[in-house]
């Protein structure tokens, strides 16, 4: 069942084209939540995909094509109890404010898509999304940003010093950035990252010591073996990521209840597993996700 309709995207349309301004005056008056409920945990729907140019889900490589389906994905998502926040690029979100879907929903901005993905230069991350002046201005919660670190790649180094940068600026302007590293390698004229235990926690300790205040530093995390021994490299607070939605749903679900319980997890940021579930049915698997980030609460209706 659509959460929206079609006259909710031809407004949106008209508004781009005739009444851009209404955009940045959804911005001003959307009501604003606290960082962190009473239980501390956090459900992020991330929606940053397309514009690294990444638009596949499992074997479907459009999936992500359909901005209207997603948008309506995204809806059906945001408006289910226990649900946080939504993480996207400045397109994404824009598209959601116009809708009038971001009340009381934590914004997450996504800063660098420039490594798009199976391009010559993609571990060039260049920051081509957010900045930390705009996520200001519009009211953004939260900034995210991709680390991924190949060690036999120069394209690494700029990314280095650009996200050093942007964590200064973002804790200068008192701005809580989430930073997603990975140790990532060429194999086969493709990037994979190394999800061993060893390589996660290499990626964190590197991650870590980017920019000159670490204060409002988060991390984002990929659930991996011996998490335990993980979560003990940092002490910033951590959501974890979801993955492709490749694999099997309850031992998925089963894997981030795991991990949900060790100290310093505040939550969960997950995309394509939530917006393209298996099964085909969003609310459903975005309320067992929320049952696991909020499970004193009552999230299934």
């Amino acid at each position: 069942m659509s959460a929206l309709d079609a006259r909710a995207f031809a407004d949106l349309r008209e508004m781009r084209a005739r009444r851009p301004d209404a955009i940045g005056e959804a911005f001003r008056a959307r009501r604003r939540r606290s960082l962190v409920g009473d239980d501390g945990k956090l459900l992020i729907v991330a929606a940053d995909h397309p514009a690294r140019g990444s638009l596949s889900v499992g074997s479907d490589a459009t999936a992500m094509a359909n901005r209207c389906d997603l948008l309506d994905r995204l809806a059906t998502a945001l408006e289910r109890p226990g649900v946080d926040g939504v993480l996207g690029t400045p397109d994404i979100i824009d598209d959601l404010a116009g809708l009038g879907l971001l009340d009381d929903k934590l914004v997450v901005g996504s800063m660098n898509r420039g490594g798009l993905r199976g391009a010559s230069f993609e571990m060039d991350d260049r920051y081509t999304g957010y900045d930390v002046q705009a996520m200001v201005s519009r009211g953004i919660d939260i900034a995210k940003t991709l680390v991924r670190i190949n060690l036999d790649d120069a394209g690494t180094a700029p990314t280095l010093e650009a996200t050093a940068r942007a964590v200064t600026e973002a804790a200068r302007a008192r701005l809580p950035i989430m930073l997603e590293p990975f140790m990532s390698a060429w194999r086969d004229g493709a990037i994979a990252n190394d999800l061993t235990p060893d390589a996660v926690i290499r990626s964190v300790a590197i991650a870590s010591g980017l920019g000159a205040d670490s204060a409002y530093t988060w991390m984002k995390l990929p659930v991996v073996d011996d998490m335990e021994r993980v979560m003990e490299s940092t002490t910033m607070p951590t959501l974890l990521l979801g993955g492709d939605g490749a694999g099997d749903p309850d031992a998925m679900f089963a894997s981030w209840r795991d991990a949900l319980a060790l100290p310093g997890v505040v939550g969960l940021t997950v995309g394509r597993n939530l917006l393209y579930p298996a099964g085909g049915d969003v609310a459903d698997a975005v309320d067992t996700a929320a049952s696991l980030v909020h499970p004193t609460a009552s999230v299934r209706v």
